[in-house]
């Protein structure tokens, strides 16, 4: 009894009535976690394609997404979409690319370089440099793609890819508008905590990063911040987590969403760079339409927020909030992701 009342407590938590799992990777072709995703290419239809490219040495998989009836020869619009921290382009990316995928434009999200089923050695590194590059290489790459007109590219960014999007946008003029979904500040967050909660050990923790790289350095040592064991998730353990964005994320990502790529760890010292960055800085460059949706619910809201008063470069700017929803039920819930998806219709069929 005790079990089906906290699983009970973790569907209410998740905002849903029942199961809120989508199928399981195995069972989609693609290894695509979200509902209603695609299983075939059908003529006619909204088609997957997965490909693969070099960026700085490093080999990049990816998923296009391209329209219904799609013809090469005919100019459609695109959008490059960047994944949350810790998530992979077949999960929320994914459902995103897919969504603006059957409204016409041409799209694509990939795999962070050294994270997901992309390359790049040591693995899970996250440093905002490389993170950033993600995206500037995924317009490269879907610039390139035949029918794309390279005068109508948009960029999304989703939770942690939300904070690198902003950084991407300061120089990215080949883009002609951004929108963030639940805007993850990595380096405020990985600098002062979650909230703000860990202001008081800061350089502590980056003489702790420090010791990581030189460990790496001395003999190869690689050590990881974030681990967390799926498999010995209890909905007791979950539910005793504090805040909404980790006690949901622990759920989608190790329960209802999971895929074998995706994993919260990053390597410690990528904390040398995280912790000295932030999506902020020099947001002012930023001239072009911005586009920053949150749930009105949400923890992380804060990080929207601030961004969005310091993007002071363009007069062309939202602040969306999405009534009832928390961060990490943006990623799933069909009346909040409805919502967004017309939202970011009405954003970039105005913009683009």
């Amino acid at each position: 009894m005790k079990k089906i009342y906290l699983a009970a407590l973790m569907a209410l938590a998740l905002g849903v009535a029942g199961s809120a799992a989508a199928a399981p990777y195995q069972d989609n072709p693609y290894t695509l976690v979200y509902d209603h995703a695609i299983t075939q290419n059908i003529k006619g239809q909204v088609n997957i394609h997965p490909v693969s490219y070099m960026l700085h040495g490093v080999k990049i998989a990816a998923n296009v997404y391209t329209p219904a009836n799609y013809n090469p020869l005919k100019k459609y619009p695109a959008v490059v979409v960047a994944h949350p921290n810790g998530g992979v382009k077949e999960q929320v990316a994914g459902l995103y690319a897919q969504r603006l995928a059957e409204l016409g434009y041409i799209t694509i999200a990939a795999d962070a370089a050294y994270q997901g089923a992309s390359g790049g050695e040591p693995r899970n590194l996250d440093v905002p440099y490389y993170r950033t590059e993600d995206i500037h290489g995924m317009v490269d790459y879907i610039s390139q793609y035949p029918g794309v007109d390279a005068d109508r590219l948009g960029a999304l960014g989703i939770c942690g890819g939300g904070g690198y999007t902003l950084n991407a946008a300061k120089s990215e003029k080949r883009v002609k508008a951004f929108a963030t979904i639940s805007m993850f500040n990595s380096g405020r967050v990985r600098r002062n905590g979650y909230i703000d909660s860990q202001l008081d050990n800061v350089q502590e923790r980056m003489a702790q990063a420090a010791a990581a790289r030189a460990a790496e350095i001395a003999d190869g040592t690689v050590s990881y911040a974030g681990n967390v064991d799926f498999d010995a998730l209890t909905d007791e353990g979950i539910a005793k987590i504090g805040t909404d964005l980790y006690r949901e994320g622990m759920m989608y990502y190790g329960r209802t969403h999971r895929h074998p790529n995706s994993t919260f760890r990053y390597t410690t010292g990528s904390l040398m760079e995280l912790m000295s960055w932030d999506a902020t800085d020099n947001i002012d460059l930023i001239n072009a339409p911005l586009l920053l949706i949150a749930g009105a619910k949400a923890d992380s809201l804060y990080m929207s927020e601030d961004a969005f008063a310091k993007a002071t470069g363009t007069s062309d700017k939202e602040l969306f909030t999405v009534p009832g929803a928390t961060h990490i039920q943006t990623y799933y819930v069909p009346e909040y992701v409805d919502q967004i998806v017309n939202k970011l219709q009405s954003f970039y069929g105005r913009t683009l």
